[in-house]
């Protein structure tokens, strides 16, 4: 006869003391101390020392003995207080023990392949294969908890802010959107085939057309591109849009959105507003779109000292039109050559000729290159970026663009190699006033910065006749920690210069009617100013539970590689299937071939 549960095992405490439980569970440990046996009962809820007593029920005793890790029980028995010397302060339920009178065994298992507990050194490969056994573990199911209670929170504060919960189509047609689409053939229309969707763009602003006016969704979204620690094929937005909006309207809402969801998940105060950062004066400073504030090592430009030096390296760069900039790494002029060469042979791998350095000392600079600036200019350099005897100062001259990122990452590697990051702090900022365009040298042509509905700033508007490059979108994105966690737009809403974007796209005509027609319909009718942004759920919760990789956050990822450990998917499917949707594969290697 099976026990009932009354209790979950990591929510009894003291006021329990003297109440009839029943509880269920796996089994985390056992120790057999002769007469007396513990067992340490696991739920999703926490951990319980159950005791059975040969002197109390000898029957009990034996079917304990028994027990094996993972085994799955209920268990009848009365809550008690531990003696004073076992007491464990670790456990929430360290002070109490289940004396337990009746025991039921409900499975047994099989050793599992790796141990169910919190910090395993285990192969990520193997964790993915036996997920259902990695997920009872308390740190990944503290994980999913995080997940949970943070869509529960956006759910409900959407909601009081008038949002309207829509979903839109999972099959949908295929549209150039930057990355490649997941397919899905079509059984009626032999030949033509469904996209997933990389994101709900279209029909979110379809819904603005409307007059739905607030639209969030949890949208499921699909990509076909090479993948990261922070990206998956199959991945969650919250996915947010709205009509006769302007970029502080969106940023009031999400501001309080995310104020509202680290109190009630975290209980954790957020101070607002964010800070908003130009994009330039981002590169400027850190080197990066997404930049990590919470700590200096900011970047610094010595073009204008550089060009009047006689270093022929920094001269060739800017008589190119290229930059000199540099980064204070302070207290670090112990480094040794070796050390430097690393970081240059480092800096190279990420794009860049090569890096120069100065060793700032009581009597000046230490540095291969010293006798290329005079005392004069060396005294320049030193203030310019608030050096002190000891500090270790690093410099990459090239084209404006490459010399910012590779200091970005160099300032990253750093500050994670010198442990000077903060921990637990939260730092919010908004990156704007992105480029609108950027010039693909290979294709000939633009591109897109976001996406092609994203509208130019308003003052820009005249450059996209004559210099589109240096038009700026009215694109916001959220970065947390340094990484982006959110991004959006204000979108095109007139006919006149969506038609315009799309020929600087080099999309016209029946190109345009083909892949975007149902949606230029649409701008026929009356469409609202609008604008929208989505979060990245799974890169949030990666950030807010402490983990390094979406996969943790996720209860059944996929690999780097795509592919589906547990389930063996992709797999190939049977003929017949593929007979009735008119479908013939190519073997590998005439593919290959090809």
């Amino acid at each position: 006869m099976r026990l009932n549960r009354t209790h979950y095992c990591g929510m009894l405490s003291a006021d329990n003391i003297g109440q009839k439980v029943v509880i269920a569970g796996w089994v985390q440990s056992k120790r057999d101390h002769g007469g007396l046996i513990f067992l340490d009962l696991r739920d999703r809820s926490g951990i319980i020392q159950a005791v059975f007593d040969c002197e109390k029920n000898a029957s009990i005793f034996s079917e304990a003995e028994k027990l094996r890790p993972e085994y799955v029980l209920a268990m009848k028995g009365t809550v008690s207080r531990r003696s004073p010397d076992t007491v464990n302060p670790k456990l929430s339920t360290g002070e109490i023990e289940v004396d337990v009178e009746d025991l039921e065994i409900l499975n047994t298992s099989k050793t599992p392949p790796f141990y169910i507990e919190d910090g395993i050194n285990t192969d990520e490969n193997l964790r993915l294969k036996y997920r259902y056994l990695d997920l009872r573990r308390p740190e990944m199911q503290q994980s999913l908890l995080i997940r949970h209670r943070t869509l529960i929170a956006a759910r409900k504060y959407l909601d009081r802010r008038g949002f309207w919960e829509i979903e839109t189509p999972m099959l949908t047609r295929s549209t150039p959107e930057g990355a490649r689409d997941y397919l899905v053939p079509s059984r009626t229309s032999p030949g033509s085939f469904f996209a997933l969707p990389q994101s709900p763009q279209l029909f979110k602003q379809l819904l603005m057309v409307s007059g739905i006016d607030k639209y969030f969704q949890i949208a499921r979204c699909f990509r076909d591109e090479d993948l990261r620690a922070d990206r998956q094929p199959e991945f969650t937005q919250i996915d947010i849009e709205m009509s006769f909006s302007t970029i502080k309207d969106i940023i009031i809402e999400i501001e309080g959105l995310v104020s509202h969801i680290f109190k009630e998940v975290l209980g954790r105060e957020i101070v607002v507003p964010f800070e908003i950062m130009p994009y330039r004066e981002a590169m400027e400073r850190f080197g990066s779109d997404r930049p990590d504030n919470r700590f200096g090592m900011e970047i610094v430009d010595i073009s204008e000292i550089a060009g009047g030096s006689q270093f022929k390296v920094f001269q060739s760069v800017l008589q190119k039109g290229g930059v000199v900039k540099g980064i204070n790494v302070e207290g670090c002029g112990h480094f040794s050559r070796k050390e430097l060469d690393d970081l240059t042979q480092r800096v190279q791998r990420w794009g860049t000729g090569g890096l120069a350095w100065m060793i700032v000392t009581g009597d000046g600079f230490k540095t291969p290159i010293a006798k290329f600036f005079t005392a004069e200019q060396q005294e320049e350099i030193r203030s310019k970026m608030h050096a002190e005897p000891g500090d270790l100062l690093l410099f990459v001259a090239d084209e404006w663009e490459a010399a910012l990122k590779v200091l970005g990452q160099l300032r990253l590697f750093l500050a994670q190699r010198l442990n000077i990051i903060p921990e637990g702090k939260d730092s919010f900022l908004w990156v704007v006033d992105f480029p609108l365009l950027e010039y693909d040298q290979a294709e000939g042509r633009y591109t897109s910065n976001h996406h092609p509905f994203t509208a130019p700033l308003e003052e820009d508007l005249p450059l996209l006749t004559t210099d589109p490059l240096k038009v700026r979108s009215q694109a916001y994105d959220l970065v947390y920690n340094g990484i982006e966690v959110a991004g959006g737009s204000q979108r095109i809403y007139r006919k006149d210069l969506q038609e315009k974007i799309f020929n600087l796209l080099g999309m016209a005509g029946e190109e345009v009617e083909e892949k975007f027609g149902f949606f230029v319909q649409a701008f026929q009718y009356g469409m609202p100013p609008h604008g929208g942004i989505a979060f990245g759920l799974d890169r949030l919760i990666m950030l807010m539970a402490g983990k390094k990789s979406i996969r943790d956050v996720i209860a059944f990822p996929k690999t780097a590689a795509g592919n589906c450990l547990l389930s063996g998917a992709p797999a190939p499917v049977s003929s017949s299937q593929l007979k009735e949707l008119y479908i013939s594969t190519i073997p590998r290697d005439n593919k290959e071939n090809e």
